[in-house]
C-alpha cells in the first residue's frame, strides 16, 4: 500500500477551497464533480483531498492497492469493512476501519484506461 492522499472531510467545499488555497497558499491539483478538491502538498508527492461527502466519518489517508475487490476478498473476514467496494471514475473504492474506529480508504486505478 501507497499513502496517495490526506483526506480530511469538509462541511463547505467551497469555502474550504479557500482557506487551503488562499490561506495556506496550497495549489489546487484537481477537482471531481462538486464535492472533491486536490491540493498538491509542498515538497511531498502526497496530495491533500477535502471532499464534503463523507464528512461524517474522520480524517484519515487513502492508500493505493493493486486492486480494492482482491484486497477486499482476501480481508473481508478479519477486516471491519465500512464501504463495500464502489467505482469511481480513476477504479475501485473501499474503506475499513483500524482498531481505534479510524477509517482506511483505498483505491486502485483499474478504470483509469477507461476515462
Amino acid at each position: 500500500m501507497k499513502l496517495l492522499f490526506l483526506y480530511h472531510p469538509v462541511e463547505n467545499i467551497k469555502e474550504s477551497t479557500a482557506f487551503y488555497r488562499d490561506a495556506l497558499g496550497f495549489k489546487e491539483a484537481w477537482r471531481e464533480g462538486d464535492h472533491t478538491v486536490t491540493f498538491q502538498l509542498p515538497d511531498s508527492d502526497v496530495r491533500l483531498m477535502i471532499e464534503d461527502e463523507e464528512n461524517d466519518l474522520l480524517p484519515g489517508g487513502v492508500f493505493l492497492v493493486d486492486n480494492v475487490d482482491d484486497f477486499y476478498n482476501r480481508n473481508i473476514d478479519n477486516l471491519d469493512f465500512i464501504k463495500s467496494p464502489v467505482d469511481i471514475p480513476p477504479g475501485r473504492y473501499a474503506i475499513y476501519k483500524d482498531i481505534s474506529g479510524n477509517p482506511i480508504r483505498i483505491l486502485d486505478f483499474t478504470n483509469e484506461e477507461k476515462i
